[in-house]
């Protein structure tokens, strides 16, 4: 370890930055999208995020990871619809209020992939605790 050097910050191309303030690359402005972009100046965009942003965030258009978060279903159940485009916040509410019958399926999908990682988690925190007090049987433990 070098104490002499002053620490700099991490920098990171702006797909990723993007990625990380849950925006599209393409939509954010063109100094944004074509500098390098610090970790301290993503966290002081999150912290205290400029009008472009916040409108981004409030109106998109909304990178499919945000697209599928708010309609409640996965990337690959986007993808299973023909959703390819970014979509804006009024467009995902459009369809939010009157569902079609893709996402209605892929909404129950997802409950039901949900609902499955739950009970594995609950089996396996039972199987943890049992192991835990010695509850594993009389076997010869080979």
């Amino acid at each position: 370890m070098n104490a002499d050097k002053p620490r700099t910050s991490q920098s990171m191309k702006p797909e990723t930055a993007a990625k990380k303030l849950g925006i599209l690359l393409e939509a954010a402005p063109e100094e944004f999208r074509t500098g390098v972009v610090t970790r301290d100046e993503v966290a002081a965009l999150q912290a205290d995020p400029p009008e472009w942003l916040a409108t981004l965030r409030r109106e998109g258009p909304h990178p499919r990871s945000v697209v599928a978060a708010k309609l409640g279903v996965s990337n690959s159940g986007l993808a299973r619809s023909g959703i390819t485009d970014p979509l804006t916040t009024a467009e995902i509410k459009a369809l939010l209020e009157a569902p079609p019958s893709w996402l209605v399926e892929e909404r129950a999908r997802q409950a039901g992939v949900r609902a499955e990682k739950r009970r594995i988690a609950e089996r396996d925190a039972e199987r943890a605790a049992k192991a835990e007090h010695g509850g594993g049987g009389g076997g010869a433990g080979v």
